[in-house]
Parts: C-alpha cells; sequence; structure tokens
C-alpha cells in the first residue's frame, strides 16, 4: 500500500510540474482576457502563483526525496 502510495505521489507531482512548465505558454501574457477568468485572477501574478506554485512546491519535494535517498545510500 505505501509503494502505490508513493508512486501516486510521483505521478501528482511530475503532472503539477508540467503543468507549472506549460501554463506560461498556454495563456497569452500580453491579454489578461485569456487568464481574467483563471483561478487566481484577474491578475497575472495571481494566476502563474496558483497555477505554477505547486508545481515549484512539488518539484522542490521530489528533488529533496531525491538527495535524501541518495545520501542515505553513500553513507548507508
Amino acid at each position: 500500500m505505501r509503494k502505490l502510495a508513493r508512486i501516486a505521489a510521483v505521478v501528482l507531482g511530475l503532472y503539477l510540474v508540467v503543468r507549472a512548465v506549460i501554463e506560461p505558454f498556454v495563456i497569452d501574457i500580453s491579454d489578461p482576457a485569456t487568464y481574467r477568468d483563471d483561478w487566481g485572477g484577474p491578475s497575472l501574478l495571481g494566476v502563474l502563483v496558483v497555477h505554477c506554485g505547486p508545481g515549484l512546491i512539488a518539484a522542490a519535494a521530489i528533488v529533496t526525496v531525491l538527495v535524501r535517498r541518495r545520501r542515505s545510500t553513500e553513507h548507508g
């Protein structure tokens, strides 16, 4: 069950990272009408925080887990 939860967490994390990378290309940053009704809107900063923030957090968490796992296998 733990393995399944880890796999689900990795899949969700990777989805959030990909979404964060793609989001600035999906909206037209120069046209507020393209993101005004999105979550975090009507401001561009709010939209980017809501749509890209979780991806940045997920990327940081994935890197942290990988670094810790690597350190534990090197020392142990």
